[in-house]
Order: C-alpha cells, then sequence, then structure tokens
C-alpha cells in the first residue's frame, strides 16, 4: 500500500496528485508538438478542477503559470504567456505598514479626536455647543462599551477638556446620555416552569 508521506510532494496541492503525475509525465514528452498538445489538456483539466480561478483577472495566464510552477519550471513548451521565473514567485509580497499613530485613550479612538479638533475651528458659538455635547455623549458612550462600567458626566467633561487641551469646555448642569441607555441589556430567559403552567 501506497501512503501519502512516501509519495512525492505536492507543489501545489489544490489540483491533487493527478495533475502533478501529468505534469511529470509531460516534461518526459520528446516531441516538441505532442507536449505542447499535453500541456493544453493539462490547462483545460486545471481550469475545471480549479474553478474559484475563473474570477481572478486573465484566468489563463494564471493557469499557465501554475503549470510552470507544479513542473518546477522544467516543462518546455510554447506557452501564450512569459514564462514565470522561480525568482518571480518566490517574492514575498510587500509589507503593509502598521498605524502609528498613537491613542492617548484607546477606548475614545481616533474618531473623536477627530471630531474635537473640528469642534475647537467652529466659530460659531451655537453651532460649537451642538457638537461638543453631541461629542462629549459619543465619549461616554464609547467609555461604557469599551470598558463595560459606568462614568460619571464629571469624568467625561474633565476628559474632554484634557483632550481638547483646554479649549473645549461643557456646562456642568449638562446631563449627558445614562449608563442603561448605552450597556444593552440582556434578554430575559423564560422559567421552564411557567412554560409548563401556560401549556396546562
Amino acid at each position: 500500500m501506497e501512503y501519502n508521506t512516501s509519495r512525492e510532494k505536492l507543489i501545489i496541492p489544490e489540483y491533487g496528485r493527478h495533475i502533478q503525475k501529468m505534469v511529470n509525465l509531460a516534461i518526459e514528452i520528446e516531441d516538441r508538438e505532442e507536449r505542447n498538445k499535453a500541456a493544453k489538456s493539462i490547462i483545460k483539466v486545471m481550469g475545471q478542477l480549479n474553478p474559484s480561478l475563473r474570477d481572478v483577472d486573465d484566468f489563463s495566464h494564471k493557469l499557465w503559470d501554475h503549470l510552470q510552477i507544479i513542473s518546477n519550471f522544467g516543462l518546455d513548451v510554447d506557452s501564450p504567456y512569459p514564462k514565470p521565473t522561480p525568482e518571480s514567485v518566490a517574492t514575498a509580497p510587500s509589507r503593509l505598514p502598521y498605524n502609528e499613530t498613537r491613542i492617548k485613550n484607546k477606548h475614545y479612538g481616533q474618531i473623536i479626536g477627530k471630531y474635537i479638533a473640528a469642534a475647537i475651528k467652529i466659530e460659531d458659538p451655537e453651532e460649537k455647543k451642538a457638537l461638543v455635547y453631541y461629542i462629549a455623549n459619543m465619549m461616554k458612550k464609547a467609555y461604557v462599551t469599551f470598558n463595560k462600567a459606568t462614568v460619571t458626566d464629571v469624568e467625561i467633561f474633565n476628559d474632554l477638556k484634557r483632550l481638547s487641551e483646554g479649549k473645549l469646555t461643557i456646562d456642568a448642569d449638562v446631563e449627558l446620555v445614562r449608563a442603561e441607555q448605552v450597556s444593552t441589556p440582556r434578554p430575559k430567559r423564560k422559567n421552564h416552569k411557567q412554560k409548563k403552567k401556560r401549556r396546562k
């Protein structure tokens, strides 16, 4: 009995061992014309086995590249596309840069900071007052949601003043949204005894 552990390692497992064997046989064909025919037949089977690639731009090009990769770049055929090189396939994608912006209070996030910066620039007193009230409510909701704890309005007012470097203040008598309105109450479980009584 032949086990997979003793078999040749699959280069692209998605296509299976049969494609790998077909490619290996195609490499051994001496007649170039027959080798080209074999390669085209393998490409058709590969397309049927991996239909997800049809959503990829230049579907046919991708299949021919995979054919060369499976053959370890040893299949000499007349491909309609430039033959890939091991270096081009092995090239690692460029690393995505991490966001290095430091957030003073992570539970408030960057959006709160942007709102505060925008509110500071507003000159109209009424418009500024309305936006500051809106920001304070957002801060309280964010605090309760992130920390799963209650917070007083005074603490939010102090945070707002600190984050705006003293440029934004709010009247102490202003009442913000209540903490219980922010947190989503859990649905109450029905008592099984009550269900049985109702059925009777």
